[in-house]
């Protein structure tokens, strides 16, 4: 029997819960809507942390929820809301009691509470979070059988509909929402070569290109489609668009990071991954070449280097830093990483306790960990950037260029040493510390130059040396001759940097013990031994005590029909790519705290789809884009807007801005600059002076490639991990696995579109090209240059518009030609010399701004 005066406060609650409205009867899915409200505002406080569990009440467990609490009453009793502890503490009005607590800063709506009150009453009917269930494959839903106003408005599209399941799944989703949004019109084609076109390739389409598929539609608009489809797929292109997705899964750089940022040559993994999706490497063999490339037997070279993934992690080497610290963070993050990808899980949060909100545990954060703990690193960060193991791919030329750095630097050191000797007397064979003049010398210079001979002089020493000997103490002989050591010592280190040493996996012999550590802590061990598993949650109870596994065995359990998640998570992040959000809103996030997916059927139908293909990767990529859901015009009504503003329900084409990197090889391509060469070494654009002198103390110095590297797609931009390429904005900074980059609107965006010299010079080329073109009015000449950045001519009222605003900047070029000439003559591509400069200048400005209207920095 309860306390007098708490149960008076239960009749209260019981008063209220009876007076409450129900909802509409409605089958009540626990997966999609209990389980989100219970994680939301419950089980942070009753989930499955143990250590930070309140009043012995666990709700994310059947059998906890429903058995008597730390009080002695049931919190749950099915089919009984009024005798449920639970249905009365979400209804109390006592703010010592009312649940969530006022101190949560939680509170459920009424409509929560009701639906929480209808699920007891019907039975507290339990389920497994849908993430952790395996795909099952849905019926493709049928057409609507019943005339409808929505039925009547999609007969339109009834072919391609029926001929793609995805449009089936999209149509049904858009039935039961009964709101009266029609699916648009397929976008003209202009429209759809230009969408496709960017992203199954990263590049727009030629006017040529654009011609050929509009004049080929008018005939049989299907077959074209899907003829430029295949033809785009087959691009070496393709590998080079969709390569970028895994950059940025995969926190690639061309740097370490930290402080010192020393440069390692990972190139060759990335060349892999573009080779391995332009030959269309199925998504298993892709993930397990990635994660144990190393383990497979008889492992090529191509295998080695693809197990790179797990080496493209930040690595901090610097001095006074603590070896075996670096290593388990080393280990921490292909634990995270390796979940991220391809769990969808947040497992972060498990290295210091078991998740709050999933049934994940810190044991299963280190099962994880055993397996990524078993390679011969130490975190010792020797060797600059290339940290064994390595592969080594040096080419001859790149030995000769070390080997002539080399002697540069001892012939500059020998003229050094016999000045050192002339002005700056001491016995034969001494250092300069033995000199008198040398105790003069400040600061640490003494320890760094003095009593280091020149041949061993590091750039540290060298730049610490020059303004004294520049400005304090002027020796202009001296000063010429330290800036070319320091230049041949920079010379050197880029030599030696440019060694190709790939970074790859290995496994040790003897296997290391792995033991949990207190909140992540790499000191604090404790007598908990953990080998390498799965998660438990993925564990069947006829699987039997689990076996120690290697990455190996993990990379292959990944792709089992064991694991939910893999399929789900990659297509996920397809679709993604695609309509610029996923089917699950959050893509790093699937666990019980993830939005519901918005096509539950939808998702798990491509899954299966994608398993039952073979991991197809191209397959499902033509799928999604040869559905009338993606063919869609992206235009729709206000109301359609007002409705669905983010188009969770697709009703219309995406329509999102592009990518910064996308964006610089479109204007690049639009000019004819865009140089097609794949693979090799990053490639040093246009960038700002001062930037990496700067964020590295003067320590290292940009140097701008000259010619066609100048014109190299982005996906070869050389990538500084503690300060990224300064063209680019909304991107992963590559220091973590990213999933998803945010999408935003600033004036510096703006800015950089507007005045970066890639973007200047190429508006400079473009409006070379088109006055190039032959003879022409000035209609004409703005309609081509439209169809280069947009794919289409111009519209009268754009056209008016233009021609006026052309008129003004010819005016203004003639008045000012200096400010022409600058212009005219931006970047360093090459000018015509016969074309007039104030024409060219105003003609420069107008293509900058076709480049920078709206549509042509959106996918449309």
């Amino acid at each position: 029997m309860l306390p007098a005066p708490l149960r008076f406060t239960r009749l209260l609650a019981l008063a209220a819960l009876l007076a409450a409205p129900a909802l509409p009867a409605a089958e009540i899915d626990f997966s999609r809507d209990i389980q989100p409200i219970l994680a939301e505002n419950c089980y942070r406080c009753h989930g499955p942390d143990a250590p930070t569990r309140k009043g012995k009440l666990r709700l994310d467990v059947r059998d906890a929820a429903l058995a008597p609490a730390g009080s002695g009453y049931a919190s749950i009793i099915p089919g009984n809301p009024a005798e449920s502890e639970l249905i009365a503490r979400i209804f109390s009005t006592d703010p010592e009691e009312v649940m969530p607590s006022h101190d949560s800063n939680r509170k459920l709506t009424a409509d929560q509470k009701d639906l929480l009150k209808r699920w007891v009453a019907e039975g507290a009917k339990w389920g497994v979070h849908w993430a952790f269930v395996p795909p099952v494959r849905p019926e493709i839903p049928a057409p609507i059988s019943q005339p409808s106003t929505l039925n009547a408005q999609l007969s339109t599209l009834s072919a391609q509909l029926s001929a793609n399941p995805i449009d089936a799944f999209i149509r049904a989703r858009l039935a039961r929402e009964k709101i009266p949004i029609s699916p648009s019109p397929e976008a003209p084609p202009a429209a759809l070569i230009r969408r496709v076109s960017l992203d199954l390739t990263g590049v727009p389409p030629t006017s040529a290109e654009v011609e050929a598929f509009v004049a080929a539609s008018i005939e049989n608009r299907e077959s074209a489609f899907e003829n430029l489809v295949d033809r785009l797929l087959a691009s070496p292109r393709f590998g080079e668009r969709w390569a970028w997705e895994w950059l940025d899964l995969a926190r690639y750089s061309d740097t370490n990071g930290f402080q010192g940022d020393p440069e390692r040559t990972m190139w060759p993994w990335r060349d892999w991954v573009v080779n391995a999706l332009n030959a269309n490497l199925p998504y298993d063999r892709f993930t397990v070449e990635q994660l144990a490339g190393d383990l497979i037997p008889d492992a090529t070279q191509a295998q080695k280097i693809a197990s790179g993934f797990h080496r493209n992690n930040m690595f901090n080497g610097e001095g006074g830093r603590i070896i075996e610290e670096t290593r388990v963070e080393n280990v921490f993050d292909r634990v995270e990483t390796t979940a991220t990808v391809w769990l969808g899980l947040t497992f972060n949060c498990t290295r210091c306790h078991d998740h709050k909100f999933d049934p994940l545990k810190q044991t299963d954060y280190f099962a994880l960990y055993d397996i990524f703990n078993q390679m011969s690193e130490t975190g010792a960060g020797a060797g600059g950037g290339k940290l064994p193991p390595t592969l080594d791919l040096t080419s001859e030329a790149e030995r000769q260029a070390v080997s002539a750095a080399a002697a540069k630097i001892l012939a500059v050191t020998n003229e050094i040493d016999a000045y050192e000797q002339q002005k700056y007397p001491r016995p034969e064979g001494k250092l300069l510390s033995e000199s008198p003049e040398a105790l003069k010398f400040p600061g640490n210079l003494f320890a760094t130059h003095a009593k280091v001979a020149p041949g061993r002089r590091d750039l540290n020493g060298l730049l610490e040396a020059l303004p004294y000997f520049r400005d304090t103490a002027p020796n202009p002989a001296y000063v010429t001759l330290l800036e070319r050591h320091i230049a041949a010592v920079r010379a050197r280190d880029a030599a030696q940097s440019s060694i190709t040493k790939v970074m790859i996996m290995d496994q040790i012999e003897q296997p290391r013990d792995t033991v949990v550590l207190t909140r992540g802590n790499y000191e604090a061990k404790t007598d908990v031994r953990v080998e390498g598993h799965v998660p438990e949650i993925f564990r069947s109870a006829t699987d039997g005590p689990p076996r120690r596994m290697n990455r190996l065995d993990l990379a292959h359990w990944l792709v089992s029909p064991s694991n939910p998640l893999a399929a789900r998570t990659e297509m996920n992040r397809m679709w993604q790519a695609y309509f610029g959000t996923g089917l699950v809103k959050t893509a790093e996030d699937f666990g019980v705290q993830a939005e519901h997916p918005s096509h539950p059927e939808l998702l798990d139908w491509l899954a299966t789809e994608f398993v039952a293909r073979g991991w197809d990767l191209k397959a499902m990529h033509r799928l999604i884009v040869t559905s009338a859901t993606y063919r869609q015009s992206s235009r729709a009504t206000a109301a359609a807007h007002e409705r669905d503003p983010e188009n969770r329900l697709l009703a219309r084409g995406p329509r999102h801005r592009l990518p910064s990197w996308m964006l610089r090889d479109q204007a690049l391509a639009a000019a004819g600059l865009l140089v097609e060469k794949i693979g090799g070494p990053g490639v040093k654009p246009y960038q700002p002076l001062g930037i990496w002198e700067e964020a590295t103390f003067g320590k290292k110095s940009y140097l701008q490639d000259p010619g066609d590297a100048l014109y190299r797609r982005s996906l070869y931009v050389f990538w500084r991990r503690i300060v990224g390429p300064t063209t680019f904005f909304d991107v992963s900074p590559r220091q973590v696995c990213s999933v998803k980059n945010s999408r935003t609107n600033t004036p510096l965006h703006a800015l950089v579109t507007l005045n970066d010299p890639a973007y200047v010079e190429a508006a400079r080329v473009m409006a070379q090209r088109i006055l190039a073109a032959p003879a022409a009015d000035d209609a004409t000449r703005l309609d081509h240059a439209f169809r280069l950045a947009t794919a289409r001519p111009a519209a009268p009222a754009e056209r008016t518009t233009l021609t006026r605003r052309l008129g003004k900047l010819r005016a203004d070029f003639t008045a000012d030609p200096a400010a022409a000439q600058a212009l005219a003559a931006a970047g360093e591509f090459q000018r015509a010399a016969d074309l007039p400069t104030p024409e060219h200048a105003a003609w420069t400005t107008l293509c900058l701004i076709v480049l920078n209207l709206d549509e042509t920095l959106s996918k449309e």
